[in-house]
This record gives structure tokens, C-alpha cells and sequence, in this order.
């Protein structure tokens, strides 16, 4: 009697074990694709700010500068896999003259960064990521 009741239940165990495995390594794969990705994000932001100020101060004229800072911040979220608009980039200047010797110039590039493998929510984002850089115009250019 004994011997009958455990050969029917033979093999149960790697079904739960594999039912189980599943029902939590999913999820636990996914939240690492997703801080991946904020990290991602993270870098991608970093560095976007840092080349779009560095850009900024080296160019002649206001309209100039903007525009090569904007390319500049889309190049560099775009290096990273990110779509540059999804993202947004401010230029303060303090003094608000941002062409003057010894002008800091900041530029802040924030990023929505979106879910992994959700195509369909186009809105929905995991988070958003800011950095901003600040650079001194100088006197010779």
C-alpha cells in the first residue's frame, strides 16, 4: 500500500520546483532589466549634458550654440539606445548674457525612461532621470 501511494506521486516535486522557479524568477528578471535600464538611462543623461554644455560655450553665437547643443544631446541618447524625444534639455546662464567671457552656462537634460518590453503604453514611463553640467564660457575662443 505503501509502495503504491509514492509511485503515484513520483515526480510531483520537479513540477512544483519548476511551477515555483518560474512564478518567481520572471518577475525578478524583469525588475533587473528594468533598474538596467534606468541605469542606462542614468548614463545616458550624464553624458548628454555634459557634451551639450561643453558644445555650448564653444559656439560663436546664441541660435548656434542651442541648436548644436540640442544635436549633441540627441546624439548622445541615441549612442546609448534611448529616443531623443523622450527627452527635454534647458540652458540657464547666469549672467543671463550666455555669450559673455566668464558666463556659466548649465545645461539639464532630463529623460522618461520607458519600460521594457511595453510597446503599447507609449505614455507610461519607469521612471525620469535628470542631470545637468555647468561650463564656464571663456574669455578666448
Amino acid at each position: 500500500m505503501y509502495r503504491q501511494r509514492c509511485s503515484s506521486e513520483q515526480g510531483s516535486a520537479v513540477v512544483e520546483f519548476t511551477f515555483l522557479a518560474l512564478l518567481l524568477m520572471v518577475p525578478l528578471v524583469y525588475f533587473v532589466i528594468t533598474v538596467g535600464q534606468i541605469q542606462g538611462g542614468s548614463f545616458a543623461v550624464v553624458g548628454a549634458a555634459d557634451q551639450a554644455a561643453k558644445v555650448f560655450v564653444a559656439q560663436p553665437d546664441s541660435s548656434t550654440a542651442q541648436a548644436t547643443a540640442e544635436r549633441a544631446v540627441a546624439l548622445a541618447l541615441s549612442d546609448f539606445g534611448h529616443q531623443p524625444d523622450r527627452a527635454t534639455m534647458t540652458t540657464t546662464c547666469n549672467p543671463a548674457d550666455c555669450q559673455a567671457a566668464g558666463t556659466a552656462v548649465t545645461v539639464t537634460v532630463r529623460l522618461g525612461v520607458p519600460l521594457p518590453f511595453v510597446p503599447f503604453a507609449e505614455g507610461l514611463s519607469a521612471t525620469e532621470v535628470e542631470a545637468a553640467s555647468t561650463q564656464l564660457v571663456g574669455r578666448y575662443r
